[in-house]
């Protein structure tokens, strides 16, 4: 396939040749002509103008031209040119002129616009044209012309048979070199262009891969600075790219500090790190060490992941396989205990309804009698959360719910100094069993409110987030109450675990459980002294 940038930037040459013959050769007034000037000059300017004209309208006809009238139109520039050398050398002398040179440009012209066999055709055209001109000039057919045959019979036959053997061989030479190093560098130029294409598809690939995948790439140089850095990692750290660039990785991931001394060996690790929103995360890391093609070292690669959910999660699934066995014993314990219990509050009560019992056998009696209720409530509280009931889930209105639960706490002598804002949305609606959301809500706000001493409120807000794909409602209960450790906090969802006086240890624990049954999860975030926030997230 013929090139039109080649073809065009060939007749852009052609004009400038043009231009600076016409230049030397009139403006400047040499005369080498062995005809008579008048009509040398006569002839060169028309065959001027004639090229121009032909150029010009070769560049209009190239600019819309297809693949095959352009393969026609670069024939018709070698043709066009051969015209133009073989009609100067007929008014600059013939066999006495300087010009046959220029036909090895047009031997050259069709080697590089069309293939090695043109070149061979252009050479064999160019030998038939000088060797008709001065086989004709010596005969002397070229008199009506004005071209003189003296000079052609002058240095003789032998003479002019050398000189056209002389330029067909040079012609053949220039085309044998030509078409050797055209052929040479378009099969080049064809190899670097595949290269350059899949250079350019391998940019494209490693630019997609690098920017879409689900983890932190970054690289850094073997002084320790960072040179890329990738979507994800932007996203973990809040650092864009352009602002990593070139800090050190120390600067930018301050918790993998530690691990500097192998940053350029094969390893991997777990650091701490401080997100964008100031919440504690668990990155993990693989390096490997980047070579040079002599394989020497360079610089490393870094893989980071994010292990915090992952680490919640398995946290949450080791809690409830301990909690799922714990109540599964727990449940038959207890209605084991809850038999014996039944059998001694009931023989207490009959022999307290004896005529011979006194006063302070009545008083002891009364102790055992609320003692085993006491102990019953326990043990009715223990099996709700060993083992709740099978929720039955329907749509419920958050907002309508609280408002109802609100109505219901405003005589509980626990919330009189504490005021209960309800921010949830007023279409905000979950999934979930009836009876078991007042539950779970009337727990975590009779929990809130004794944990505020004296007067407080509680917040309610949440929202509908999309998270990995499909939607949930995250709920936030927030009180400004008194709050608790973190070695507490990890505790809190365990079984007969309290911070409260009095307290039985089952309330969250019970909760977490229903949350749990209904397909939703819970967090909690407390800080000893400023309050405490507990976040369901519920199934849409």
């Amino acid at each position: 396939m013929i090139e039109k940038k080649k073809v065009f930037w060939f007749i852009l040459l052609r004009l400038l040749v043009v231009s600076v013959f016409l230049v030397t050769t009139v403006y400047l007034d040499i005369h080498t002509y062995d005809v008579s000037g008048e009509v040398a000059s006569k002839v060169l300017i028309r065959l001027i103008g004639a090229t121009y004209l032909f150029s010009l309208l070769s560049l209009v006809a190239l600019r819309q031209a297809s693949s095959k009238t352009t393969r026609t139109l670069t024939h018709l520039q070698i043709v066009w040119d051969l015209i133009l050398v073989t009609v100067l050398i007929l008014v600059s002398g013939g066999v006495t002129s300087h010009y046959a040179f220029l036909y090895f440009l047009s031997i050259i012209s069709a080697s590089v616009l069309l293939a090695r066999s043109q070149a061979y055709y252009t050479a064999s055209l160019c030998v038939i044209l000088y060797g008709t001109i001065l086989d004709f000039q010596y005969y002397g057919k070229l008199v009506p012309l004005g071209l003189s045959s003296h000079p052609a019979q002058q240095w003789g036959a032998e003479y002019l048979f050398y000189l056209i053997f002389l330029h067909c061989s040079a012609f053949f030479l220039t085309a044998f070199l030509a078409g050797h190093l055209a052929e040479r560098a378009r099969i080049s130029e064809s190899a670097l262009q595949e290269k350059v294409i899949d250079y350019e598809e391998l940019e494209r690939l490693n630019s997609c891969i690098v920017s879409t995948i689900d983890s932190g790439l970054l690289t850094i140089n073997a002084a320790g600075r960072i040179r890329v850095f990738n979507r994800y990692a932007e996203m973990l750290t809040g650092i864009s790219q352009q602002d990593a660039y070139d800090r050190l990785v120390t600067e930018v991931l301050p918790g993998c500090a530690g691990f500097e001394a192998t940053f350029f060996e094969s390893g991997q690790g777990e650091f701490q790190h401080v997100g964008v929103d100031g919440k504690e995360l668990l990155l993990s890391y693989k390096s490997v060490p980047l070579l040079d093609k002599d394989g020497a070292t360079v610089g490393a690669i870094f893989d980071l992941h994010d292990l915090t959910d992952i680490k919640r999660m398995a946290t949450e699934l080791k809690r409830a396989d301990r909690l799922a066995a714990l109540g599964e014993l727990s449940a038959r314990m207890a209605h084991e205990i809850r038999n014996p219990l039944a059998a001694i509050s009931g023989s207490v009560q009959l022999v307290a309804l004896r005529p011979w019992v006194d006063e302070k056998d009545e008083r002891l009696f009364s102790i055992i009698v609320r003692e085993t209720d006491r102990l019953d409530g326990l043990l009715r509280d223990f099996l709700v959360y060993a083992k709740p009931a099978t929720p039955t889930k329907v749509q419920l209105n958050l907002h309508k719910v609280i408002t109802d639960l609100c109505a219901l706490l405003d005589t509980d002598p626990r919330l009189e100094q504490v005021a209960i804002q309800n921010q949830l949305p007023a279409d905000l609606a979950v999934q979930f069993d009836k009876d078991q959301c007042s539950q779970v809500f009337w727990n975590l706000l009779v929990n809130s409110a004794e944990a505020i001493e004296g007067e407080g409120v509680i917040s309610i807000d949440g929202a509908r987030v999309n998270c990995k794909g499909h939607n949930e409602v995250h709920i936030r209960v927030r009180d400004n109450g008194s709050g608790m450790s973190q070695d507490a906090v990890k505790q809190v969802f365990e079984p007969f675990f309290t911070t409260k006086r009095g307290g039985t240890g089952l309330g969250l624990a019970t909760v977490y459980r229903i949350v749990e049954t209904n397909g939703g999860r819970m967090s909690i975030n407390s800080t000893l002294g400023k309050g405490t926030t507990v976040t369901l997230h519920l199934p849409a």
